[in-house]
C-alpha cells in the first residue's frame, strides 16, 4: 500500500482514481500530476515501484497544498473573513449559506435542524 501525504492509497485501484483520496487533489489534478511525472494513467497502485511513488510524492509536495496544510489555510481564511467583518464572515459566523444560496427554503444542511418554539401556557 502506497502512502502519499499521510494517506494510504488503495492498492486495487488505478493511480488515477487513487490519488483523489488525498484531500486537495481531484481527478484533474491527479491527471496533471501523472502527466508531469510520466506514469501511465491505468497503472494499479500495487504495480508502482518505490521510485515512481517517490516521484509522485515529490511532485505533490512541491506543487500542491494537500491535507493538513490545505485545511489550515481554509480555516485561516474563514477566521480572517470573520475578523474583518466582511459579508462572508458574517454569514460564516451566523452559520448561514455563504455563496448566495436562498435561505427562505432549502438551507437546512447549513442551518441545522429546525428549532421550533412551543407555546407557553398562561397561569390561570
Amino acid at each position: 500500500m502506497a502512502r502519499i501525504a499521510g494517506i494510504d492509497l488503495p492498492d486495487n485501484k488505478t493511480i488515477l482514481y487513487a490519488l483523489p483520496h488525498i484531500s486537495g487533489i481531484g481527478h484533474f489534478s491527479a491527471r496533471r500530476i501523472l502527466d508531469a511525472v510520466g506514469i501511465e494513467l491505468n497503472r494499479k497502485v500495487k504495480d508502482l515501484n518505490e521510485e515512481e511513488i517517490a516521484s509522485i510524492r515529490k511532485e505533490i509536495d512541491s506543487n500542491y497544498k494537500v491535507e493538513g496544510g490545505l485545511r489550515a489555510d481554509i480555516s485561516a481564511n474563514i477566521k480572517r473573513y470573520i475578523e474583518i467583518g466582511s459579508y462572508r464572515g458574517l454569514r460564516h459566523r451566523a452559520g448561514l449559506p455563504v455563496r448566495g444560496q436562498r435561505t427562505r427554503t432549502n438551507a437546512r444542511t447549513r442551518k441545522g435542524p429546525r428549532r421550533t418554539s412551543g407555546t407557553i401556557k398562561k397561569k390561570s
